[in-house]
């Protein structure tokens, strides 16, 4: 896998793109998935760029924002003409949003037909700029199953619609990861890699406990000690078939305290696990 940090990790720490990048340099990441709140802030100093992250060896492999799906066309436009600039700026090729703001089952025919006609307005939109619009799989979004993933991609139908296949989302919807994967694996170019210490906690990574400063973090812990196996998730990847399943891009999505340590100790883990399956193929 490609691997790369989060800045909203950092979300509530005082640290530059400069430290940021200097730090994943040396931990041997590959790739920096950039908040959109994040770029936007920095676009008052544009010497931060492609070309300046790629002096580290790093390249921002998705843009992660919000676009506003049920606004009006016109607010929703300049959303996008801003991502697609940002984009631009930092030489991501991806995307990343989410699909409404209402689960699947509370969404009615009419709503489903509009959210869908919204997605692919936006895919024709940055498709001139060769960018790729990416769903992630995330309650309270009609991409929240399995099922509904499917369904919604089927009915868009746009080529530069892909899918941000968040393991931990997957898991919490009910579903066996591993056999979701491959059902949704046509769809999927971005893993995102995160855990909890039980299903019970997983109001943890509600907005609105996720963004406040002073939220909860109980139940948020490291990639291997957690209610999902990513053990058995990533040897299914590091032994798939499939070379783009096994050299996807990837992003671990660390929301708890000691952001350094627990991104250090889980990208060692990670690339432990790689070459023990190297070692045994």
């Amino acid at each position: 896998m490609i691997l790369s940090i989060c800045t909203i990790s950092f979300r509530h720490q005082l640290i530059s793109i400069e430290q940021l990048a200097q730090w994943a340099r040396a931990n041997h990441f590959q790739g920096i998935e950039l908040w959109g709140t994040h770029a936007k802030n920095l676009a008052s100093q544009p010497k931060f760029n492609k070309d300046w992250l790629a002096t580290y060896g790093l390249k921002t492999t998705m843009l992660s924002d919000y676009l506003p799906l049920d606004a009006d066309e016109d607010t929703l436009a300049q959303k996008v003409e801003l991502l697609c600039h940002l984009a631009k700026h930092w030489g991501s090729k991806k995307i990343r949003t989410f699909a409404g703001n209402k689960g699947s089952l509370q969404t009615d025919e009419q709503a489903f037909q509009k959210l869908c006609g919204r997605l692919q307005s936006v895919c024709r939109k940055i498709a001139p700029h060769n960018l790729q619009l990416i769903i992630e799989v995330h309650p309270n979004t009609f991409a929240d199953t399995v099922e509904s993933t499917e369904r919604l991609f089927s009915k868009v139908a746009a080529q530069n619609m892909k899918l941000n296949f968040d393991v931990l989302h997957v898991w919490e919807s009910g579903a066996d990861v591993i056999p979701a994967m491959e059902k949704l694996k046509p769809y999927i170019n971005h893993f995102h890699l995160k855990n909890v210490s039980s299903a019970d906690l997983l109001d943890v990574f509600s907005p609105a406990t996720v963004y406040s400063a002073s939220g909860s973090r109980e139940g948020i812990v490291p990639l291997f000690e957690g209610a999902v196996n990513y053990k058995a998730f990533l040897n299914h990847v590091n032994h798939h078939a499939d070379e783009n399943i096994r050299q996807m891009e990837a992003s671990l999505e660390w929301f708890g305290d000691h952001s350094k340590e627990i991104l250090t100790r889980d990208r060692y883990l990670i690339q432990q696990l790689k070459q023990q399956s190297v070692a045994i193929a």
